[in-house]
């Protein structure tokens, strides 16, 4: 059985709703987990993606701000939600696909808004930045990062750090910019390697090839021959989906579309 799974920071659900169709009808995923859906739950566009073919969807909504969503064409064996940093900012939702999706085998999927950070990286000065640095030292010890041996584990969402050189448009530029100083992404790598995941998108397009999956939208005329992107956007899976990985894509036509999220989707194909 193949199954086809999306991530995209959407930048509010509503407001894109018609961009989320498009992508949906050429992709075909089948399941799309959003980030920064920007809206309570009552408010999601529940009828919409149901008449796209999506029945099923585990929602973790806030109004105006942050918010994540799975939306599924195969139903869910449970849900889950987990709150960090003693907040209830709706960073994580999870979802496990089992038998009654025609899995012999579950497998457990867990969405993520990492926070930005602000602009200033210095926790002492910028609180923005000291909860973003929490939050991923809390992501490296919960038990949802450190799935057991054998099992069937996805970690998906826009995780706000870019953590290789090649993730990133010009490496010594970015050294002391949100989202690419060595802090943070020394803090990401660690819970990578906590619960000894694999990162989907460094098996296909190895380093030190660039790859991106953000563009700023201070360069909204020029972002594409620019090119001065970032990868904020991962898929990591735990080993036992390993041998499973059949291929990845980052769809980036989608920041030229007409009032477009400054993220775009990213894809992972797996034989399960």
């Amino acid at each position: 059985m193949q199954i086809k799974l999306s991530t995209w920071n959407i930048n509010s659900v509503r407001l894109r709703i018609n961009l989320v169709a498009k992508f949906i009808k050429s992709v075909r995923p089948d399941v799309l987990c959003l980030q920064e859906i920007k809206c309570i739950d009552d408010a999601f566009p529940l009828k919409r993606f149901k008449r796209l073919g999506y029945e099923h969807i585990a929602l973790n909504g806030q109004k105006g701000y942050h918010g994540v969503a799975v939306i599924s064409r195969l139903p869910f064996d449970s849900k889950t939600v987990k709150g960090y940093c003693g907040k209830t900012d709706s960073r994580h939702v999870g979802a496990v696909l089992g038998e009654k999706a025609g899995l012999r085998d579950p497998l457990t999927i867990h969405n993520y808004y990492v926070p930005a950070g602000g602009d200033e990286p210095d926790p002492e000065i910028n609180p923005k930045f000291a909860h973003k640095l929490a939050f991923l030292d809390e992501l490296r010890t919960c038990p949802q990062m450190l799935p057991a041996p054998g099992q069937r584990s996805i970690v998906v969402g826009d995780l706000n750090v870019a953590p290789l050189e090649c993730d990133v448009w010009n490496h010594k530029a970015m050294l002391k910019v949100v989202s690419h100083t060595p802090v943070e992404c020394e803090k990401l790598v660690a819970a990578q390697q906590a619960g000894n995941w694999i990162d989907v998108a460094r098996t296909f397009v190895r380093e030190p090839e660039k790859l991106f999956t953000w563009w700023s939208y201070r360069a909204m005329d020029n972002w594409q021959t620019a090119d001065r992107g970032r990868r904020l956007d991962h898929i990591w899976v735990s080993q036992g989906l390993g041998d499973r990985l059949a291929a990845i894509k980052v769809t980036k036509d989608a920041r030229g579309w007409d009032r477009p999220s400054d993220h775009v989707p990213v894809t992972v194909t797996l034989e399960v």
